[in-house]
């Protein structure tokens, strides 16, 4: 039926859902791999990767894929082996992705700076028999430590010059010899040359969509050790096509995607790498951020699609030089990681002339739940409207069975297509999370009449002052609003009186100068007395997460070393 004959009572956001786009549209249960397959079909020539400057086709994407899936199955990739990608964004990350599930297999996302700790645990709990990381000694040598006592017996080790373009290749194994790693001949290191060396002609592998493991995606751990999200081929291709669906702007065969965001971090997985895969884009992969780099290839290869954190804008936007770079190709942004403050949505898209959409997810959901549409209306503050196939409820934080009405606040639950299976090997916490079929999100937040979610505040985040719940990012955004401030982050301290009290960490604008006294009385105008911060700290940066998120855990743990007398490095 269409849209608007449908039950608004429940669903208030198909009063506001963009024109051609249908909310109840279905999504087929396939193969993550038949995202690519079709693409080298129709797009056999067009480039599919572009790695520092050496590009790659669809066609050879796809054949080298395909080799990558035989050399796995030799080595006993099959349905229900878990099999570790410890890479940044390359090539070797997108060939052995759809080898792994070719194969049958499932990919467990790792990221490559993980320490050793880390990674003992994600490894250990993941059962990864099998790890592909490239020949960096940084990687190779805290692998090397997990054969022993843990399920990793093989690694499958990529060179790192052979996907350099020339003379980058000569100029790396002349100058990078100290950081390349030495293989060992054996059983235990397979080179990347060696799983290709076939024809890649293989029967194809039955695969359940519905019920097969795509993925083991890892939550980022803040409150506890991190757990396995099982997301399946059906909830990944799901999320996928939803996101297409909800960006009609987008050309088959015409786009650029600049990656920049981690491949292991399930947003870039989704929205970069295997939506851009689905409409043919040409992928220009970056495997570290620097904020000149990023410049620069804006500048040079022109990409027309960016997905990014909040971060990422902001650096833009306060970027030196800007009038030396041209970054008019780049037509839509999704942001989403963390909270887009209004002020750099805005100054980014006067800076760019692109449209530049907040977005919501986690990793439970594969991970997009909500967006601004493209064209539509973007209600500043708002993370959007639920994709299609997506129910966003929002339910009583004292009874979770209560769903709320339009304007209360509570907590935001969703269910859909992309919601996961469940967390690896945690039945418990499963069972916690996903209540009748809907996902607990953890998030407080509610739904405007027109269905746009807004959300105030994490569930943990939330700060109890005296008695009175204060939602750190009503004062994040205050804060935002004072034309010197470049970043700031609001936490709840411990407080002997009032239980908790308020602290704003403040980076100020280049350049400017700022006090506590000038910004107190900004926010005098904007705030309560009660949501007013009792401490400000400036600060020259703030700690940021691998994928370039502003790190409150990191914080705390600095604040929870003061207080108990530790030294602090740095």
């Amino acid at each position: 039926m269409p849209p608007q004959t449908m039950e608004t009572g429940t669903r208030p956001w198909l009063r506001a859902y963009p024109p051609g786009v249908r909310w109840d549209a279905s999504f087929p249960e396939e193969p993550v791999t038949r995202t690519l397959e079709a693409s080298v079909e129709r797009y056999p020539d067009r480039p599919c990767l572009d790695f520092l400057g050496k590009r790659y086709t669809y066609r050879e994407v796809g054949e080298l894929g395909r080799r990558a899936a035989k050399g796995f199955a030799a080595l006993g990739v099959r349905a229900g082996v878990r099999v570790g990608l410890m890479l940044p964004n390359c090539p070797y990350y997108v060939i052995a992705y759809y080898g792994v599930l070719a194969a049958g297999g499932t990919v467990v996302n790792i990221n490559p700076l993980y320490a050793e700790r880390e990674l003992r645990h994600l490894v250990g709990d993941a059962g990864c028999g099998i790890v592909v990381t490239l020949d960096l000694k940084l990687t190779c040598d805290v692998l090397a430590k997990l054969h022993d006592d843990h399920p990793l017996k093989t690694l499958v080790v990529c060179p790192m010059a052979a996907i350099l373009p020339f003379p980058k290749n000569l100029l790396y194994r002349a100058f990078k010899r100290g950081d390349t790693a030495t293989i060992p001949a054996g059983k235990h290191c397979v080179r990347f040359a060696e799983l290709v060396d076939n024809d890649g002609a293989m029967p194809p592998v039955a695969i359940d969509a519905r019920r097969d493991v795509a993925v083991l995606q890892y939550t980022g751990g803040t409150t506890g050790l991190p757990k396995g999200a099982m997301l399946s081929h059906a909830n990944l291709v799901a999320n996928m096509r939803q996101c297409l669906a909800w960006f009609p702007r987008f050309r088959p065969g015409e786009e650029r995607a600049l990656a920049v965001l981690p491949f292991f971090h399930v947003f870039a997985m989704t929205v970069v790498m295997n939506l851009s895969l689905a409409v043919g884009a040409e992928i220009i992969l970056m495997p570290r951020f620097s904020l000149r780099d990023l410049l620069r290839t804006i500048h040079r290869r022109k990409p027309t699609t960016f997905p990014g954190v909040p971060t990422l804008f902001t650096a833009i936007n306060n970027a030196k030089d800007l009038r030396r770079y041209n970054l008019r190709s780049i037509r839509s942004c999704i942001s989403g990681g963390a909270p887009l403050p209004v002020e750099v949505k805005a100054q980014f898209e006067a800076l760019t002339g692109c449209v530049l959409v907040e977005g919501y997810g986690l990793s439970e959901a594969s991970p997009v739940i909500a967006c601004n549409p493209l064209e539509g209306v973007n209600k500043p503050g708002s993370v959007g409207l639920p994709l299609p196939g997506t129910e966003v409820e929002i339910v009583s934080l004292e009874d979770p069975d209560r769903v709320l009405s339009v304007g209360e606040r509570g907590e935001v639950v969703a269910r859909g297509p992309q919601v996961m299976l469940g967390y690896w090997g945690k039945p418990e916490a499963t069972a916690e999370v996903l209540r009748r079929g809907r996902l607990r999100t953890g998030d407080v937040g509610f739904l405007d009449a027109d269905g746009y979610l807004f959300l105030v505040d994490r569930i943990k985040d939330v700060v109890i002052a005296g008695g009175y719940k204060i939602y750190p990012r009503i004062v994040e955004e205050a804060i935002y609003q004072h034309p010197k401030v470049h970043e700031c982050i609001v936490l709840g301290l411990p407080d002997p009186y009032r239980g908790q009290t308020v602290k704003a960490y403040v980076v100020v604008r280049e350049g400017e100068r700022l006090g506590e006294e000038e910004l107190v009385a900004f926010l005098r105008q904007r705030l309560s007395a009660i949501e007013m911060p009792k401490l400000i700290e400036f600060r020259a940066s703030l700690p940021k997460t691998l994928i370039g998120k502003a790190s409150k855990q990191a914080l705390l743990e600095e604040e929870a070393a003061r207080a108990a007398g530790r030294h602090l490095p740095g």
